[in-house]
Order: structure tokens, then sequence, then C-alpha cells
């Protein structure tokens, strides 16, 4: 039977299943296939924060949504046109989301009257018209699993869990994505076990087989590869980019990198990631709490390491009293905060940006500390060495706030010729004639020499008691300490960082729509959008929040009206009013999620449309 094939531009595809279906690894691996057929794509994974949520109830879904396209895309889509639903939890929970018309594809074997009633259904939305406005593909994913393995010496049950690969293999059909990475991977997963591999790659390409088979699927899709620049390209996540900024930053500086960090979601896969590279000369540290993992990664730093320690929200509470002792011995470090939805446990699993105002003024005394956000997920390579580099130029803390989203989301990134990446090296304390110094200050950073431990002749003080300027001697002269306060801000405030740069294509918008962190995805489709429809609006977005580009300010008063979206209550629109007497329109949203383009474009255009 030959069937159509249609021409798609881009599609958005999301799997969901109970927490045990393995809906992560049926994305991921959609996700890898995608990428390596040369799509521009970005990803969305959203999952339960219990390691095993109670089977087929809504609490326990999970999903992975992957949004590609055949043109540069900037988020993982406002809402599915393909829904896989292993389950009626998943069905229930995502149908939502879902525009009409779309298709879904569901897994009748596990529409079961038990199931149904755990979430709420009386009657099968398969069996009536619930789904009426939807293409619905009924599709028995398990039993045709358990069919196509009946030659393995398998049981049941372990032939019933290969079926997210069975559906992994009729989406593959679907969409053209190629099949011999899915294969390999598979058999290097179970390279101790090479009958579930087996099994694994049967289930798949049964999948396959199927969708080329059945009349329930007369048309398959094609999205062809984007035109992107030139260059070796890698599927990556944020976590992923992150370590790997990190282990160039090290290289790049010629120091030695010492990560201490104790597991915390969503920022323990930066620690599982630089564990893996200790031919680079990483050290990794596992600590027993997170106090213990700032404390050895400060004790690096003092020793003449690129010391560095990761966490989220709760973590970054504890680390506080670490972080003023780092700022008053004005030593290098970097604070890897990946934010989640708070407050105290709050939702692990969940994205937010309410760690801004805490990484501003969260410890006591006067104490700034650099603040660096990173835009997208391939983007967080670059503010690691961006992070690095001020922290070992200028002395300092620096904090580096990522977001789960950018943690777990991915997107194609092209990798940097090394001869690009900057040279971050700087210079150790040595022994002169004149006396040694510890406080005494470069004149054009204001940053103190860092002199390693147990050089004969560089012996100073070291500790959390104010120092006297240059010699670094405990000090509690009044006038010491207000000159002491003064050039530790003047450091702070002295950073060379970029202006802003303003995207007004036609110099004449009265709107400016401003963001920072991972709100850049979200924000420049919506402004696409408003743009394609005749509207007028510049974008502009930082990346340096502490401190601010120097002509922020300039940029703020050139337009009528300035929206700032943020995912938390508005807490740099705080900051802004605060310093430079603007009236932001703050548009905020807390839902754990990310900002959809859809919501921002209507915001944005009342916006203009209130001029």
């Amino acid at each position: 039977m030959t069937k159509q094939v249609q021409q798609l531009d881009r599609v958005i595809i999301r799997f969901a299943g109970d927490s045990g279906d393995g809906m992560q690894l049926t994305g991921d691996r959609f996700t890898a296939g995608t990428a390596e057929f040369g799509n521009d794509l970005s990803t969305l994974p959203n999952f339960p924060a219990e390691i095993r949520a109670p089977a087929g109830t809504l609490p326990g879904v999970s999903s992975f949504q992957l949004h590609f396209a055949d043109h540069d895309i900037l988020t993982p889509g406002d809402a599915p046109n393909v829904l896989v639903a292993m389950n009626p939890a998943a069905l229930k929970a995502n149908l939502g989301d879902l525009p009409k018309g779309a298709d879904i594809i569901a897994n009748t074997d596990e529409f079961t009257k038990r199931n149904l009633q755990k979430v709420g259904y009386e009657v099968s939305p398969l069996d009536d018209d619930t789904l009426s406005e939807w293409r619905v593909h009924a599709v028995p994913l398990t039993s045709l699993t358990v069919k196509a393995l009946e030659g393995f010496d398998l049981s049941k049950k372990d032939a019933e869990r290969s079926k997210n690969m069975f559906a992994l293999g009729l989406l593959s059909w679907l969409y053209h994505r190629p099949t011999e990475h899915t294969i390999s991977f598979l058999e290097q997963k179970f390279a101790k076990k090479p009958e579930i591999a087996k099994a694994n790659i049967a289930a798949f390409q049964a999948g396959w087989n199927y969708g080329e088979t059945t009349e329930s699927f007369s048309v398959s899709y094609e999205v062809k590869p984007a035109k992107l620049p030139p260059g070796v390209y890698r599927n990556i996540s944020g976590n992923q980019a992150l370590a790997y900024g990190l282990i160039a930053a090290s290289v790049q500086s010629k120091l030695p990198l010492f990560l201490g960090s104790y597991p915390i979601t969503p920022a323990s896969d930066i620690l599982h990631e630089l564990s893996r590279h200790k031919r680079f000369g990483i050290r990794t540290f596992q600590a027993e709490d997170e106090i213990a993992g700032v404390g050895a990664a400060l004790g690096a730093a003092f020793g003449g390491a690129l010391g560095v320690t990761t966490t989220s929200g709760p973590g970054v509470a504890l680390k506080a009293e670490t972080i003023g002792l780092a700022v008053m011995t004005e030593l290098p470090l970097i604070l890897v905060d990946v934010q989640r939805a708070g407050p105290s446990t709050g939702m692990p699993t969940k994205t937010e940006q309410t760690d801004l105002l805490m990484a501003m003024f969260g410890r006591n005394g006067e104490s700034p500390v650099p603040i660096v956000a990173p835009s997208t997920p391939s983007d967080c390579f670059d503010a690691a060495i961006e992070a690095a580099r001020i922290a070992v130029k200028y002395r300092t803390p620096v904090y580096l706030l990522s977001d789960g989203y950018l943690a777990n989301g991915s997107e194609p990134w092209r990798l940097p010729e090394v001869g690009d990446l900057p040279d971050i090296s700087t210079e150790f304390a040595v022994k002169t004639d004149e006396a040694f110094l510890p406080y005494k200050r470069d004149a054009e950073t204001l940053s103190r020499p860092w002199a390693i431990p147990g050089t004969a002749g560089l012996e100073h003080r070291i500790g959390g008691i104010e120092k006297a300027d240059g010699s670094g001697n405990i000090s509690y002269d009044p006038n010491n300490h207000d000159l002491m306060v003064r050039l530790r801000q003047a450091k702070i405030d002295g950073i060379d960082v970029p202006d802003l740069e303003v995207d007004d294509p036609d110099g004449d918008a009265k709107v400016l729509v401003l963001g920072w962190g991972s709100t850049y995805g979200p924000i420049a489709a919506a402004v696409r959008r408003i743009r394609k429809a005749g509207g007028k609006v510049a974008q502009t977005h930082l990346r340096h929040l502490n401190p601010l580009p120097a002509n922020t300010g300039e940029v703020l008063k050139s337009y009528d009206k300035v929206l700032l979206p943020e995912i938390n209550l508005g807490q740099l629109a705080l900051l802004l009013r605060a310093k430079f007497l603007v009236d932001i329109i703050s548009y905020n949203r807390v839902r754990g999620l990310p900002f959809k383009a859809e919501e921002l474009a209507g915001v944005i255009q009342d916006v203009i449309d209130s001029e």
C-alpha cells in the first residue's frame, strides 16, 4: 500500500504517560533522531517530583514535548499537534493543551475500567463523543508490543515495558525520523543485557512496521532539515552545556576545576556530567550537605582552583553564610543556581525565576555579588565562561542563574571553535622585594592579589572578620569598615559588561519588551508574531543582572512603555523601578511552566494598543 507523504514546516509532539512508561527516554530518543536529521528543535520535559507517583493517577503523569521545524525556532511550542497518551491520566492531564483538530494516539490497552476511575472517567472518552473535536488514533500499544516480543524469553510484564519503544517506532515512521541512532543507543544502553536490547529494538521496529502497514495512518509527514549556519552541531541540554562551559572555563583560565556539590533537583545533572571528565583535571566532590559543598569549593578557590558549587533555591539559602565569606575573603567562586519553584521544597521539577532577589541580597551585611543569567539551553555554555571570567578577574563569587526550563530543555548547539574562546587566564601573586599586601588593589579592577597558600613570603590572614585596607589584618576601625564596604561595592559596580543591544528594526517602536534568563525564547517568538502582523515592537534581553549594563537606564527611557515578563511576582521590575525610576509594566505568571509565545503576543499587543 502506497501512503501519502505530506510536507510540514514544523510539528509539536507531546509524549505523555505514567512515570514508569519511559516518556522522558522516548522523547529524548525522538529528539536525538530529529537532531541527527538536521531539524531545528526545542524541548520541554515535564515530570513529577516523586520518584514513583501512584500509577495511573494525574500526579503521576510525565510528559515530554518536542517542537521541530525546517526553520529557526525559539520555543518548545505552545500547544502540541500530536499527543501520544499512554493511559487515561495522560489524556486527561494534557487534553486542555491540545488544539481542536490535533491528533491523539491513545494506548487503548490502558483504558481499563480501573484506570478510567482513577482519573474520574465514568465512561471511556474513546467510546463517547468527548474527543469528537480531535483526530483519534486508537492503538493497542501494549498488546501489540507483547505480540511482537513473543519469541523472546521475557515475562509478559517485562515485554510490556517496551511499549514506549513501540510508540517511538510508530512516531519515527510517522515523521520520517532516522532509526540507526536509536538502535545504536539501545545496543549500548543494554550492552550487558543483550536479550533486553534485542527486545527493545524489536519493539521499536515493530512500531515502525505497524505504521507502514496499518490503515489507521494513511498519511505520513516530512519536515525537511533546517537551514542553519554551517558548522558541527549536537543536541544539548542546558545542564550539559553549563558543564561543558565550566570545563572550557577551566582550560581557558588555566586553572583546575573543583566542583563541591550536594545533589538537588534540577542541578544534579551538572555534577553527574562533570564527574565523567576527569581527563580534563576535573575534580568533583559530592558533599554530605549544601554547606559542605560550598565550603569545599571556597577552600579550593583559596588553594588556587576554579571553585564551583551547584544547587537550586533551597541550597542557596543554606550556602548564604559561606557566600558572604567569599565576599569578605574576595576569592573567585562560581555559584550555579538552577532555579525551581518554591518556597521551601516547592515544586522541585518545575521552573521559576524567583531567586533573583535572593541572589542580589540574600546575605548579611553589604555583600554585593555579580549575577549572570543564560537565555537558552546552549547559551549556558557561554554564560559559564562569562561567570568564570568575572570571578577570576575581579576575585569575587559570581551567581549563575539558570532554571529548570533551561536545565532540562535542549536545542541544537553549534560547537564553537576552540580558538574563538576567550582567554580568561589570570596570574597568582608572586614574592617581590616589597612587603606583601594581600588587600592591595589593582588600579583597574579593584581586585586583590590571589596568593596561593604555602607560598613563602605571601603569608596573610584569611577569614570572615573585617580586613584592614592593604594589610588584610583584622580591623574594627569604623572608617576602615566604611572604606572596605565601599571598595567591595565599587569593585562589583566597575565590572566590564557589554552594553544592552536593542532589536528595533525600524527604530520607531514605542514599546520595548525586556526580559532576562529563560524568558528569551517565548518573548522573541511573541515579538516575531507581532511584527509579522504589522505591529512595531522593540526587544532587548539582560544577561548581566548585577552590575547592569551601563546603558540600561538610557535604553529604558528611550521608549514610551517597557514591558517586563517574569516567572516571578516582579523581582527585576522592582530593581529597575528603584534604580531608574522607570514605570515598568510587569507581566507575571508563576505556574512552574515557561511562558507561551501566544500568551505573550497578546500581552504585547494590549500594551501597544493602549498607546
